[in-house]
């Protein structure tokens, strides 16, 4: 697919008669928006004021005040609960965890990593435990994760990456390679490899960010949406944090920044995380006939071995949302309004949708969407509490926020509570890193990388496996990218 997409390539995309682009997510579409809560009514004081009503702030709060319960708790939004990637993601609840193992390991050994590792698998099932115990609906399945190759170069790929996780954390049960017969089937149209973890789920995001929210509330945390936050001061001399809004001040002991994509709005961080945006669309029902032929009766959640990856799952109600980078970068930093995205990501999703399962091919697309995460620029998500200045912040997740935002909430509890413990202790906490180039260094770069990974899929799929290795265009991308 090139830079730009022409009407005679979106032609043959069949389209709902409900079609919809953006109007924030289709999973918010599927649920209803929700009736905003009242905006924060002037300046205040708290113990805790958490920026940001996404799942790391609330999970934050959530773990504060079930520990803490006279602890006096705000969280601060400039729209609503889950408007941003918490309500937009592909629905992975998975142990995946983005960054450089080598550079945490580099700080604090590899059996520190390990032990982060291993913390996230257990993450997958606290946030399943959670939403259970609270009542949280989320169409929550535990089928694991599949991911597959679909040319030589790939298999080779995925071999090697199994390879390089079992020295790091995971052992042979937690992810390896599937035999060609494996029951329940997944059809993936030229898959010539395919691997499993079990440490997997799939969610309805909306649907767990509402719940979670709600029982945030139930503890007795004031949520305050529609309240947009300006700049986050650290504390002065005798002067406590605050957090500057258009509706007025917020003092507290500690304050959480948990803005993710959204935090280079916020006055003095522009360059901190680039807000890399990922697409989405999701297909109407899928007949039951075509289900047949496809199998996925599991329910896992989907990823391919390509360096442009997709994701994707099988919703509650059967149908195929799929999700991958599209356009990934926005000059200046810029931000969607409503998450429409770009007829581009549009027929590259639909492309990537029909090329692993055919006989999806006339299934209407109904939503299309897509969000903003946080990328770092070493791509090393991190936890962090400043005692000196009562500022802490977790995020920069790059992709992979729906269990590492419960794990980091958990971990920002403790941080504030001054406790040592083996979540404190572990290789993310007080990473930091330098920020992003200037404009339009920023904006080139991620062009060219995007660029060259999707070229390297491209020869690879072309390659004969006779003479099949990892494009070196990939390596290139990887250095320029920094990860």
């Amino acid at each position: 697919m090139g830079l730009f997409t022409t009407a005679a390539q979106l032609r043959p995309i069949p389209r709902s008669t409900r079609f919809a682009n953006g109007s924030v997510s289709f999973w918010f579409r599927d649920l209803g928006l929700p009736e905003r809560r009242d905006p924060l009514p002037g300046s205040a004081d708290y113990d805790v004021c958490v920026v940001g009503a996404g799942y790391t702030g609330l999970w934050a709060a959530y773990y504060l005040k079930k520990e803490q319960p006279d602890l006096r708790v705000a969280v601060v939004e400039r729209e609503f609960a889950g408007f941003g990637a918490s309500g937009r993601n592909g629905g992975w609840l998975s142990a995946e965890f983005a960054g450089s193992r080598e550079r945490y390991a580099e700080s604090h050994g590899k059996s520190a990593f390990i032990a982060l590792q291993r913390a996230m698998m257990s993450t997958v099932d606290e946030v399943i435990s959670v939403a259970a115990a609270e009542g949280i609906d989320a169409d929550i399945v535990k089928g694991g994760m599949r991911l597959v190759a679909t040319n030589a170069a790939q298999r080779d790929r995925l071999a090697e990456d199994i390879e390089y996780l079992q020295e790091w954390g995971y052992w042979p049960d937690d992810i390896h390679l599937l035999p060609a017969d494996h029951a329940p089937s997944l059809a993936v149209a030229d898959a010539v490899a395919c691997a499993y973890s079990p440490h997997a789920a799939r969610v309805h995001p909306a649907k767990l960010v509402t719940g979670l929210a709600r029982a945030v509330q139930g503890l007795g945390v004031d949520i305050f949406e529609g309240t947009a936050v300006e700049e986050i001061r650290p504390r002065r001399g005798g002067v406590r944090p605050a957090v500057i809004t258009d509706r007025g001040t917020v003092y507290a002991d500690h304050v959480v920044r948990a803005t993710e994509g959204f935090t280079s709005t916020l006055r003095g961080r522009h360059r901190e995380w680039l807000p890399m945006n990922s697409s989405m669309i999701a297909t109407e029902p899928v007949p039951s006939a075509v289900w047949e032929k496809i199998g996925w009766e599991g329910r896992e959640v989907l990823g391919d071995s390509a360096h442009a990856y997709v994701y994707a799952q099988r919703t509650a109600d059967d149908r195929i949302a799929i999700g991958g980078r599209g356009v990934p970068y926005r000059f200046g930093s810029g931000q969607d309004k409503d998450g429409a995205t770009q007829p581009q990501a549009i027929a590259e999703l639909w492309k990537a949708l029909t090329r692993m399962f055919p006989d999806v091919a006339e299934v209407p697309v109904e939503h299309a969407w897509s969000g903003a995460l946080g990328v770092p620029r070493d791509w090393c998500p991190s936890v962090h509490m400043d005692a000196e200045t009562g500022i802490g912040w977790a995020g920069g997740y790059v992709g992979s926020g729906v269990a590492t935002s419960n794990l980091a909430g958990r971990t920002l509890r403790d941080l504030i509570l001054g406790r040592d413990t083996e979540l404190t202790r572990l290789p993310w906490v007080g990473h930091q890193v330098r920020g992003w180039e200037p404009e339009p260094l920023r904006w080139v770069g991620t062009r060219v990388i995007h660029g060259l990974y999707r070229t390297a899929d491209r020869r690879e799929s072309k390659t004969p496996e006779d003479k099949s290795h990892t494009s070196r265009l990939a390596g290139i991308a990887t250095r320029i990218a920094g990860r």
